[in-house]
């Protein structure tokens, strides 16, 4: 039925909607239908089975035990598919309730995971969890990752350059607080959105990277999408951006695009090491061979605020530093 001809007893007269001109064609027939059993339940009354119980976790926690127990190394290979979601979350949380939020010690537990891993891989995974995908990832990858390790590079590089194929989906790295991620590949939409303290290198990334990032480091070895850094309020990115296209892509409304220091070189050449050792990144490899030639073409994108905040802090050590000391005071002769 039609807004303008719903009975009294569905929607009272007074209600001055009833008559808008936009009710006239909004029709809510489907929503207030009646079944043909008058008899059939209208609340739910079946409970829903999540299959919870088939979740990969279970047996990561199982194959975890002794580092649960006893911090003992774990080093273990499984394959992977994509209906295995969330990965990683549950063992995460016995470590979290073991250890509390300090977790265990980096690399504590390895897994190593074969094939295609469905959405929210990784996900809020702490200290001492490593996941090295050797495939692919759906959506949501280290979503909200708290201080873990996510690590994902192609099974099979043969026929095609990972830096120019997506490897994992949108919105990775969503609401990140701590810990590292190395992508051998290009990274969906979305990419480390609301970042607060994640560092992660990737070789590309779609559009809205970096909305909203508060802290940590972004380094992009490759292109990114249009509005990159739009809300960026904090924490540093650097693009590697060969076809000069970041100050087309890039929302300047709160960020800069700075030349590098040779602090940032640093970073970016430290990183991009790391990069390398982790994922065997034939790009990585690369521009580390060629990194005088590749260095120019590096963008630093900085929040104006953040810079500024820093730039006062110091001016303040510098202060505090040059201040000439204050002279003794003598004692008073008795």
């Amino acid at each position: 039925r039609l807004v303008s001809d719903w009975s009294s007893d569905v929607c009272s007269s007074d209600l001055p909607a009833r008559d808008h001109w936009k009710a006239k064609g909004l029709d809510l027939s489907a929503l207030l239908a009646q079944p043909a059993d008058t008899k059939a339940p209208r609340r739910r009354v079946d409970e829903q089975n999540h299959g919870l119980e088939k979740a990969l976790d279970y047996k990561l926690i199982q194959l975890a035990d002794k580092a649960l127990k006893y911090k003992a190394l774990i080093r273990k290979t499984l394959h992977i598919a994509n209906t295995n979601r969330t990965v990683g979350t549950m063992l995460g949380y016995e470590i979290t309730k073991q250890y509390g939020e300090s977790g265990l010690s980096a690399d504590t537990i390895k897994f190593t995971l074969i094939g295609s891993a469905g959405q929210s891989f990784g996900a809020f995974i702490p200290k001492g969890l490593t996941l090295i995908l050797e495939g692919d990832a759906n959506d949501h990858v280290g979503k909200g990752l708290s201080g873990g390790k996510i690590i994902v590079y192609p099974r099979d590089v043969k026929g095609f350059k990972p830096e120019d194929n997506i490897i994992i989906g949108n919105v990775a790295l969503y609401g990140a607080t701590s810990g590292e991620a190395y992508f051998n590949g290009i990274a969906g939409e979305r990419f480390a959105v609301r970042n607060s303290g994640a560092v992660t290198v990737v070789e590309g990334v779609g559009d809205h990277g970096c909305e909203y990032m508060t802290g940590g480091t972004v380094v992009v070895l490759g292109e990114v999408g249009r509005n990159f850094g739009a809300g960026m309020s904090g924490g540093v990115a650097y693009i590697l951006d060969r076809d000069r296209l970041i100050q087309l892509n890039c929302n300047k409304e709160m960020v800069d695009l700075d030349s590098l220091t040779k602090d940032d070189e640093r970073v970016i050449q430290s990183l991009i090491k790391r990069h390398f050792a982790l994922t065997k990144s034939p790009k990585a490899e690369t521009i580390l061979a060629q990194w005088g030639a590749m260095l120019p073409y590096f963008v630093k994108i900085m929040p104006k605020e953040y810079k500024r905040v820093l730039e006062n802090e110091r001016a303040q050590k510098v202060l505090i530093q040059n201040k000439p000391a204050s002279k003794p005071i003598l004692e008073a002769r008795k």
